[in-house]
């Protein structure tokens, strides 16, 4: 694709983000081969909490990356300041082009991996590489924002396979490095000097493993302080030209949460507040968190005429969100004095999560097949997608196929049965 005029780009942008979630890198090293030739491409991406890291492209330099690679390109990257430069990468000098993204406010950078003696890429190439790299992430904020459920579910799917990996090389390393040291401490052993230098490597080893960890804990939660300021930013905004009085109470504990908690969090609460706000005769509003436990519990208080039932929160997709992260929504309302609803979220992940079928569906397949299950025909799920009919039998048919079912009642069916 000739990417020479804003058409063309905002085409090429289009086929990426349309790309499901796994194939939106590989695609996007594709569209970008012409303008930025490169042999590899990595991002790093705080959207994407449980899968923050991905690669495509040379097995030879993507099989010797990791996220201590492109960490600090993401903490020392400037948005909007594309870098050129060499490398130690992957068991070489190499030459790259860094790309921070200007989109999303946690950071995300791209890593395109050149030739040796490729020669820097000119400025109007940088600039567009920018422009897409700000599309794509734009959109995988938006996705985690809204924390839409079928998105919550692919995190959380990942989330348990995530926490398994984790554990199990950290035991595994840590079983393997502390009777390495015990071995090496052992006053048997006569050669001091190699003793010295194999603990001091074991050590080392040890301090990696740490880093490590706080790497992906960095980039997988949020500090629940700094979560909620993020939820109290967005919530301000609603009342500024009401005479409804909102009082915040921020979370006192110093835990991190995980992102797709935070995001599932602060959605439902703005639902709430608004929700709260279209009943009469409020005049103050109490929106706080609190960790207790390992749970997120989140309450949105009003002195209303406590009339709020489940039934008025049922179009918002509240149960849906909460579903998918195994929490649960209280509604306390006492006519005359107000109503007190309650959102508890586990913070904790299992690490033996069962598969969900669902992953296997981009995000255009996931939204027909939410419509299919509803009973809408063909036409009403092109109309509401904006979709020509035959795109939307196309995406049936991959559907079921992927689903591996015969008819769309029995995709209905799984679908049914995944978000229950």
């Amino acid at each position: 694709m000739q990417l020479t005029g804003s058409v063309p780009a905002l085409s090429a942008a289009y086929e990426v983000i349309r790309q499901p979630l796994g194939e939106i890198l590989p695609r996007l090293s594709a569209v970008l081969a012409e303008l930025v030739p490169h042999r590899a491409a990595a991002e790093l991406s705080t959207h994407c909490a449980h899968s923050p890291f991905k690669t495509f492209g040379d097995a030879e330099i993507t099989d010797r990356l990791s996220t201590a690679d492109l960490a600090p390109l993401l903490a020392s990257g400037v948005p909007g300041r594309p870098w050129q430069g060499s490398l130690p990468l992957a068991g070489a000098e190499r030459y790259v082009l860094a790309v921070t993204s200007r989109a999303t406010p946690r950071g995300a950078v791209l890593l395109l991996v050149r030739d040796g003696g490729a020669a820097p890429a000119d400025e109007r190439a940088v600039s567009l590489v920018q422009a897409l790299w700000d599309v794509v992430t734009s959109h995988f904020d938006r996705m985690a924002a809204e924390a839409l459920p079928g998105a919550l579910a692919r995190s959380r799917t990942a989330a348990g396979t995530r926490a398994r990996v984790i554990a199990e090389l950290g035991e595994a390393y840590s079983v393997a490095l502390t009777g390495l040291l015990g071995v090496l401490r052992s006053r048997t052993l006569g050669d001091s000097a190699a003793r010295a230098t194999a603990t001091d490597l074991a050590v080392s080893a040890l301090v990696d493993l740490r880093a490590a960890v706080e790497r992906d804990q960095e980039i997988a939660e949020e500090p629940a302080g700094a979560a909620f300021a993020r939820l109290a930013e967005s919530l301000r905004p609603l009342v500024r030209h009401s005479p409804v009085q909102l009082e915040l109470g921020a979370p006192e504990s110093p835990r991190t949460v995980a992102a797709d908690v935070a995001h599932t969090a602060r959605v439902i609460v703005r639902v709430l507040l608004l929700k709260v706000l279209e009943q009469e005769t409020v005049s103050r509003v109490h929106v706080g968190w609190q960790i207790i436990d390992d749970v997120l519990r989140a309450t949105v208080r009003d002195d209303g005429p406590g009339t709020l039932t489940h039934g008025a929160l049922a179009p918002a997709g509240v149960s849906e969100r909460l579903d998918v992260l195994d929490g649960r929504l209280d509604i306390d309302a006492l006519p005359g004095w107000g109503t007190t609803v309650s959102v508890t979220i586990p913070l904790r992940v299992s690490q033996y999560v069962a598969p969900d079928p669902l992953t296997a569906l981009g995000e255009r397949e996931l939204q027909v097949l939410a419509r299919l299950a509803l009973g809408r025909r063909n036409r009403a799920i092109a109309q509401e997608l904006h979709l020509s009919e035959s795109t939307v039998k196309f995406h049936v048919a991959k559907i079921l196929t992927k689903l591996g079912v015969g008819s769309r009642g029995e995709a209905a069916a799984l679908f049914h049965t995944v978000a229950s």
